[in-house]
């Protein structure tokens, strides 16, 4: 059969596609933000509520995948060999963002610029408050793995225990032999049902965007901006240099073009842009990166791990955030000590959830614990909590492209990549229509290669 030329896919109209109302929301949000700023200061409640509507069905659908995908392998020393390199890469890639962030910081040092911003305790009240209750030692790091109970692991909200849990079944029910395929089976047709609530929830997505933005150009509209200006311009710049010279150089020794890839997960950056959260957008990339070609059981874990091991946006904001701080409040901090931060930062960053202002508190925690040692005051956190939320979303949407990028990576080490495949869905992304796609994982088709016309292979 002749190959179908490029494009023969059925083609949605625009107004169909999720990215077209999304990005209609955004501009709705800052129309709305800037006319009527009282207003749309008290519409921070539409993203929430977005998020609270994801975060039910993340953990069960979690949970499910990485069961199916670990016991689906049958073979448990491959399993552990796929955990040690994720552990592995997203441990370095942790370890170079960190540390761009701290030499950017020290090359520009934004600090200087907002030592004139007096810090007002009460400001950083309620994150200090957040933050003296969180373990940032490795004590309370390892103890932080383990949820209180089974069903703690899910209602609280916590992805690594939700991971830990779902890797100690995964294990279980390998070990069962036959008897474990009626589990598999199982938990395959339960995570079938959550696709059916995700393609539901998805619709809510153009409203949370909406509220996000409008809450957040309502709420702290551009006169921070321009006292934290340094700071912000500096960290995004960080991002995109991280984005395109450290993801790209992985992405181009992988098999891959970052910009291609960025244009086909746009869907889902539009997305965390209007809510500041990665995690909403989790239960998407998981059906977008097996539909470029990576194994369900490399996704299935991967991803989840990285929600909690590789926020690479995460951790650039930590570093430059607490050298903003002690610039800003003339606080000497001699190299020796900026890289006992770095490592301590190392641990600190993992476990923090991809959810709106976790990174803040993770750094206002991790200054606490490290007040001590750098004499960088805690309360400096102050200074950036203004514009906090400016920040999140280049933050998130950093970790997300991390997270995406490390999945193909480590599905390429794994021998578990089709790059046929991926080449081919990363030079026409019409190619895979989520939104079928989830259909399919709902009705329990086979949905990884249906989105291709017949013959283009």
């Amino acid at each position: 059969m002749a190959a179908s030329p490029p494009g023969a896919a059925v083609r949605k109209p625009l107004y169909r596609h999720l990215y077209f109302w999304v990005l209609v929301s955004i501009v709705l949000g800052v129309i709305v933000g800037y006319a009527f700023p009282v207003q749309a200061s008290g519409m921070k409640w539409l993203a929430d509520l977005f998020v609270a509507l994801v975060k039910v069905v993340i953990a069960p659908t979690i949970f499910c995948t990485i069961v199916v995908g670990i016991a689906g392998l049958g073979n448990l020393a491959k399993a552990g060999g796929l955990a040690l390199r994720t552990i592995l890469y997203f441990t370095a890639m942790t370890l170079v963002a960190l540390t761009i962030g701290l030499i950017v910081v020290n090359l520009v040092q934004p600090g200087h610029h907002g030592a004139t911003i007096p810090i007002k305790d009460s400001v950083a009240e309620k994150t200090l408050a957040d933050a003296s209750s969180a373990d940032t030692g490795i004590t309370g790091f390892v103890l932080s793995l383990v949820p209180k109970s089974f069903v703690s692991a899910f209602t609280d909200g916590q992805l690594i225990q939700v991971l830990v849990i779902a890797v100690l079944v995964a294990v279980a029910v390998a070990g069962m032999g036959k008897r474990g395929e009626k589990v598999v089976s199982a938990l395959d047709t339960f995570a079938k049902v959550m696709f059916g609530v995700i393609k539901i929830v998805m619709y809510a997505a153009p409203i949370g965007a909406f509220g996000g933005i409008a809450y957040t150009i309502g709420k702290f509209g551009g006169s921070i901006l321009g006292k934290l200006a340094w700071l912000m311009g500096s960290f995004y710049v960080t991002c995109v240099l991280f984005i395109f010279l450290v993801l790209g150089g992985v992405a181009y020794y992988a098999g891959f073009n970052i910009l291609k890839f960025l244009r086909y997960i746009k869907d889902e950056l539009l997305i965390v842009l209007g809510t500041s959260s990665s995690e909403t957008v989790l239960p998407r990339m998981l059906v977008k990166l097996e539909a470029a070609g990576a194994e369900k059981s490399v996704v299935g874990l991967t991803i989840p791990t990285g929600y909690s091991f590789n926020l690479d946006g995460t951790c650039i904001y930590l570093t430059m955030g607490a050298l903003f701080i002690a610039q800003a409040t003339g606080t000497d901090v001699g190299i020796g000590t900026q890289i006992g931060l770095l490592l301590f930062m190392l641990l600190a960053s993992k476990g923090a959830a991809g959810v709106t202002g976790a990174g803040l508190v993770t750094l206002a925690a991790s200054l606490q614990a490290f007040e001590a040692n750098s004499a960088i005051p805690a309360v400096g956190i102050a200074l950036i909590v203004g514009i906090d939320r400016f920040m999140s979303e280049a933050r998130a949407i950093t970790n997300v492209i991390g997270n995406g990028v490390g999945t193909l990576v480590i599905a390429r080490w794994q021998n578990q990549l089709d790059r046929d495949r991926l080449r081919e869905v990363l030079d026409n992304p019409s190619l895979v229509d989520v939104d079928h796609l989830i259909d399919q994982q709902h009705t329990g088709e086979d949905e990884k290669r249906e989105a291709v016309p017949a013959g283009a292979h």
